[in-house]
Order: C-alpha cells, then structure tokens, then sequence
C-alpha cells in the first residue's frame, strides 16, 4: 500500500474539513480548506485513495509544509 503525504502549502488555520479519516477520496477532492489572510486555501487530494492519518481539527493553526494527513492508495 503506498502512502502519500499531504502537507500545508501556507501557514494558516483550518477552517473547514470536508473529508475525515476513513473516507475514500478520488484525484481532485477537497479535503480540508485552509483559511490564511482572509483567503480561502483548498487543499486537494493529489491522489485517490482513503484518508488514514488526519491529527488536523478545525481551528488548529498550521504551518507552511505541516502535515495535513496521509492517502493510503
């Protein structure tokens, strides 16, 4: 099983997470949104596969390059 690294592009706080561990996502989903700067920030799935690592919760702050979780694929 290959495992694929999600990680945050920006420093920011997540706002939204459309997609728990456990669920299935395909190439292109949105898993979380980050907010940064007033802006809005999606983070895709650059994979499909299932979400097995998410430690992320709504409000947490997150640094540039952090871990957002792991695609089990």
């Amino acid at each position: 099983m290959e495992e694929t690294r999600v990680v945050s592009p920006v420093t920011g706080t997540v706002w939204k997470i459309e997609r728990p561990t456990g669920d299935r996502v395909e190439e292109g989903d949105v898993i979380m949104i980050l907010e940064s700067m007033k802006m809005e920030i999606p983070i895709e799935a650059s994979c499909a596969g299932t979400i097995a690592i998410s430690g992320i919760e709504v409000g947490a702050s997150v640094d540039e390059d952090q871990l957002l979780c792991v695609i089990e694929s």
